[in-house]
C-alpha cells in the first residue's frame, strides 16, 4: 500500500524536491502552495515519471491559518488518511533589528513560527484521529545558535519550529503514542531563497540536499542535520562556541 506525504510550500526549493524524491519511492503526493501553477507544472512532470503514483494538489497560502485547516481535512478525506506530513514552508527575509525593517522580520515570524504552528496543530489533530502518523518539521542548522544580522529573526523563528517539535515528542512519548515527529536541520542548500547568496560555505544543489532529506526523514529518527556531513559536526561545534567567537564568525 502506496503512504501518502503531504508537503507544503511543494512549489519550488526544498518542498519541490522532496516531492521528486518521494514519488520516486512509490509514494502518493497531496502537494499545496500559493503557486498554483507551478505545482500544475510539477504534476505534470511526476505523473509523466511515475505513472503509478497519485498526486493531489491545492492552493495553500500558510499565513491564512483556516486554510491551513481546511486544505490539510480535505487531503486527509481525499486520500482516506495522511501518512506524513512535512511542515516546509518559510521565507527568509529577515534583517538586523533596529534598521527600520520590522515588516521584514515580522513576516519572517509569522510565516516561518506561527504558520507552522498552524500547520502542526492542523498534522496533529488528523494523527491524533487516526492514531498514527508521521509529522515533519523544517527547521534550520541557523537554529543550533543566535544569529547576527539578517539570519537573527529567521534563525529564531527556526528555534521555536525546533522547540515545539521537541516539546511534542516528549508529550507523545508520555503516553506511549504511535505518532512520530521529526526535525530536520538542513545545511546549506542551494534554492531560490539563497540563490542570491554568493559566500556560502559547504553548500550543495537542492538535488543533493532534498535527497539527504527525505534519507533523514526515512530515517525516524527524532532529530537530522541534512546532509549528515558536514553539519552533524558543525552544529556539535556551533552549540559549544563563546559569543566572542561566534561574532568573529559571523
Amino acid at each position: 500500500m502506496n503512504r501518502t506525504i503531504l508537503i507544503t510550500g511543494a512549489s519550488s526549493g526544498l518542498g519541490e524536491g522532496m516531492a521528486r524524491e518521494f514519488a520516486a519511492r512509490g509514494d502518493n503526493l497531496a502537494l499545496c502552495a500559493r503557486r498554483t501553477e507551478r505545482l500544475e507544472t510539477l504534476r505534470e512532470e511526476l505523473a509523466d515519471k511515475h505513472p503509478r503514483v497519485t498526486i493531489s494538489i491545492r492552493a495553500l497560502d500558510v499565513n491564512n491559518h483556516d486554510q491551513v485547516f481546511e486544505v490539510f481535512r480535505a487531503f486527509q478525506q481525499e486520500f482516506g488518511s495522511l501518512d506524513r506530513i512535512v511542515v516546509n514552508a518559510g521565507i527568509g527575509k529577515g534583517q538586523p533589528l533596529g534598521t527600520g525593517k520590522f515588516n521584514a522580520n515580522r513576516q519572517t515570524a509569522e510565516t516561518n513560527f506561527v504558520a507552522a504552528l498552524a500547520q502542526m496543530e492542523a498534522a496533529m489533530e488528523i494523527f491524533r484521529e487516526q492514531n498514527r502518523g508521521h509529522l515533519v518539521t523544517v527547521s534550520s542548522v541557523t537554529a543550533v545558535r543566535g544569529m547576527p544580522g539578517n539570519v537573527n529573526t529567521y534563525a529564531a523563528t527556526k528555534v521555536g519550529l525546533a522547540a515545539l517539535s521537541e516539546g511534542l515528542r516528549v508529550e507523545l512519548k508520555k503516553v506511549d503514542s504511535p505518532i512520530k515527529v521529526t526535525t530536520l536541520y538542513p545545511g546549506y542548500i542551494r534554492t531560490e531563497i539563497n540563490e542570491k547568496v554568493k559566500s556560502t560555505p559547504f553548500i550543495v544543489d537542492a538535488k543533493t540536499g532534498c535527497k539527504a532529506m527525505v534519507k533523514a526523514i526515512e530515517s525516524g529518527k527524532s532529530e537530522c542535520f541534512v546532509p549528515s556531513w558536514p553539519w552533524t559536526p558543525i552544529g556539535y561545534v556551533l552549540r559549544r562556541l563563546p559569543v566572542s567567537v561566534l561574532a568573529k564568525l559571523f
